[in-house]
């Protein structure tokens, strides 16, 4: 083993920085750990439905919070890769979720919005934690389309939900890697598409 840094943890480090992503520890800056971590060959995301809640044409933005909002804020970030590990530059990258208490937005596009992952497949998003509603555990609904290639539809999940074992849906491999960031929430996901 080599103990250069990987082109990966080169990339994810200068993401965990740029978003305020990294966390002090007696000194040291110790980035949160990459979801999933990316290696030549890996599986691509996995794929999950939509859900009936899906609205077109979103509006550009990744401040999702709007004044008077209720709810956990939190900043979502991550890179949209190739499975070698390339970045996607210019995947869209369309968000939407429920409310902090399980409610979806049907006639507007409150807590929902897109935007486009930079020259280094980043992309960022500030917003709440979503409710729970029946039958569902706490989840953001994405789509993550690149400039050319097959859509990925899917939904992320956050970790130690009571919820995540009665929901039918959940994966384990889609869940959101988080940590407490002075009083704030920051997630973490990278998507991995199914092209080289």
């Amino acid at each position: 083993m080599s103990d250069l840094p990987s082109r990966r943890s080169v990339l994810a480090t200068s993401v965990l920085a740029a978003s305020g992503f990294l966390t002090l520890d007696t000194g040291r800056a110790q980035p949160l750990s990459p979801t999933p971590e990316c290696h030549d060959g890996d599986a691509a995301t996995l794929r999950q439905t939509e859900g009936p809640f899906f609205k077109p044409s979103s509006p550009e933005r990744a401040e999702l919070i709007e004044p008077g909002l209720a709810g956990q804020p939190i900043d979502l970030v991550g890179f949209v890769l190739t499975r070698n590990c390339k970045p996607v530059a210019g995947a869209l990258v369309d968000l939407w979720h429920a409310d902090d208490k399980g409610a979806y937005d049907n006639s507007g596009f409150r807590l929902r919005g897109h935007q486009r992952a930079d020259a280094e497949g980043r992309f960022r998003f500030r917003t709440i934690v979503p409710g729970n509603y029946e039958g569902r555990t706490r989840h953001f609904h994405v789509k993550v389309a690149p400039p050319a290639g097959r859509l990925l539809t899917t939904q992320l999940y956050f970790p130690g939900e009571p919820n995540n074992r009665r929901d039918g849906l959940f994966r384990k491999e889609l869940l959101i890697r988080t940590a407490k960031n002075q009083g704030s929430l920051s997630g973490r996901f990278d998507f991995v598409l199914d092209m080289r």
